[in-house]
């Protein structure tokens, strides 16, 4: 697979499986054991609202390459024809954005980064 032909919509489905996966697992060893409480802790962060701020964080702190910025960019600026009712379209086009990025560096198994990237977001 030539990961740079992957459609970026495919790339955030993904990035969206594998972050979820890191913020529960990091919800859990915070402690947090009880499904519930960590349904109500995760939506913070996996929600469009809880991406989009920690892209932005991470494009304030100058922390993405241009490679990186520019998967960022192929996912934000991807044509959809809807997006979910309870957010705006900026928001949902930024978090498809960090979501690309996250399913982009998973399959180039760029996994040091993915991980680097990961543990700029403070989980608690």
């Amino acid at each position: 697979m030539n990961i740079n032909t992957v459609n970026v919509i495919t790339l955030a489905y993904l990035g969206d499986a594998i972050y979820e996966v890191y913020i529960r697992e990091s919800l859990m060893k915070n402690g947090i054991v009880k499904v519930e409480e960590l349904q109500n802790k995760a939506i913070q962060y996996v929600s469009a609202k809880g991406q989009a701020n920690i892209l932005k964080c991470l494009m304030d702190k100058h922390y993405l390459t241009d490679g990186e910025l520019e998967i960022v960019r192929r996912g934000r600026n991807y044509k959809r024809s809807s997006h979910p009712r309870h957010t705006d379209i900026v928001t949902y086009k930024y978090s498809t954005g960090f979501e690309a990025l996250i399913g982009y560096l998973y399959l180039s198994k760029n996994h040091i980064r993915l991980k680097e990237i990961l543990n700029q977001i403070e989980v608690k």
